[in-house]
């Protein structure tokens, strides 16, 4: 146990988070049982060490962080550990990667009916179904998503701001007031090219190349989160992984999943099964009609986010399916994104229509709300396309 303290002091002490994630405010920490999703790379554990430093002191050892990573838990369940923590008067433990131990729901469901004093946090993976596919955890623990930086946060991060978030009707119409509030602390035309090449994923700051650790974590989300946690054989990966490839090589389109099927030599069903995968670890979203939803097929599928497409394939990049990639990305924490009609590019929570450009078009409707690229300020149903980067 000494041990663990001595690593969650050094730990804590050394943690710097760039930027104060807005989920640290929207997570009521009164309850006893809280999970935290987030797909690789998005900074979960730099967001429990803060945590850990804004509402303890380390001397007090009342809060500790432990990583499943540790070969030490190889020999001792989640439960047992617990208890030994509480019983020495911890009130506080933070589980990093919490599904590498196999029994690790029902040791927390023993914890939560056993340790009544006892909160507990944990991270996990954004391909865990915490309440569908653990059953015990039912009713107990409240799950939250950790997403990458916005580009509000970004932002904020290039200049020193405290630039603050803005409701998507916030957006809609007010947002030549809001634009003209931004302006004078910041130009974000300046930053938004490097957001969408590399400022998704906060390891952009470390002195490493981007684009070399991004395939890594890609790799790693691949390697862990898929086939790890969907216990799938190491066989299947080479198929898992030249499908990503072939779906990113021709998005945004409607898969033709009897093609996808043949090109990795499977079923259209476990074609199907793979991309439902691939969503949940956060590495592509699927977009679909009006009323429709999994397990039918998506009528496009896109990248998660800007910066996967910079590193997949850039030598064909265009600059719309860029920008309707940030926008999708950016709309979809709190609302719902759908494919639009001919005229527009999604329908948002079913009836607003957005038309994602990148130039100034002659033809306006007034039923559409179009995202401009190139401009700092908008007018009436045009809003700069940044803007949306606001959202969170």
């Amino acid at each position: 146990m000494e041990s663990f303290f001595r690593t969650h002091a050094y730990l804590v002490e050394h943690t710097n988070a760039p930027v104060r994630r807005a989920l640290m405010d929207e997570i009521d920490w009164n309850d006893r049982l809280i999970g935290i999703k987030g797909t690789r790379g998005v900074g979960k554990t730099t967001f429990l060490l803060q945590y850990a430093k804004e509402h303890f002191r380390t001397e007090n050892r009342d809060c500790l962080y432990i990583n499943l990573n540790n070969f030490y838990f190889q020999g001792k369940g989640i439960a047992e550990f617990a208890t030994e923590f509480y019983h020495a008067g911890g009130k506080v433990l933070l589980i990093d990667q919490v599904f590498k131990q196999p029994d690790w729901s029902s040791d927390l469901r023993k914890c939560y009916d056993t340790l009544p004093g006892l909160k507990i946090v944990f991270t996990g993976s954004s391909v865990m179904r915490l309440k569908t596919e653990n059953p015990e955890l039912n009713g107990i623990v409240k799950s939250y998503n950790l997403r990458g930086f916005s580009f509000r946060e970004f932002l904020n991060l290039q200049t020193g701001n405290n630039l603050h978030p803005y409701t998507l009707d916030d957006i809609l119409h007010r947002h030549e007031q809001i634009v003209r509030e931004i302006l004078p602390k910041a130009s974000p035309l300046k930053y938004f090219q490097d957001y969408l090449h590399h400022g998704f994923y906060p390891f952009f700051l470390e002195k490493r190349n981007f684009s070399e650790n991004l395939l890594k974590t890609m790799n790693m989300m691949l390697e862990v989160d898929i086939l790890l946690i969907k216990q799938i054989e190491l066989k299947y990966l080479t198929k898992i992984k030249k499908l990503l490839y072939l779906l990113a090589v021709d998005s945004p389109v409607t898969p033709n999943v009897s093609q996808l099927a043949e090109d990795i030599h499977t079923s259209r069903a476990t074609v199907m099964n793979y991309i439902k995968y691939l969503a949940d670890a956060r590495l592509i979203n699927m977009i679909y009609k009006k009323g429709e939803t999994f397990p039918k097929k998506p009528a496009k599928i896109m990248m998660h986010n800007s910066n996967l497409m910079y590193v997949i394939y850039p030598c064909r990049l265009d600059r719309k399916d860029i920008l309707e990639t940030f926008f999708q990305n950016t709309a979809w924490k709190d609302h719902k994104v759908d494919k639009g009609d001919k005229d527009i590019s999604f329908l948002v929570d079913e009836e607003l229509r957005f038309k994602i450009s990148p130039n100034e078009g002659r033809k306006h409707m007034p039923d559409i709300f179009y995202a401009r690229d190139g401009i700092e300020i908008g007018r009436g149903n045009e809003i700069p396309v940044w803007l949306f980067g606001f959202l969170y």
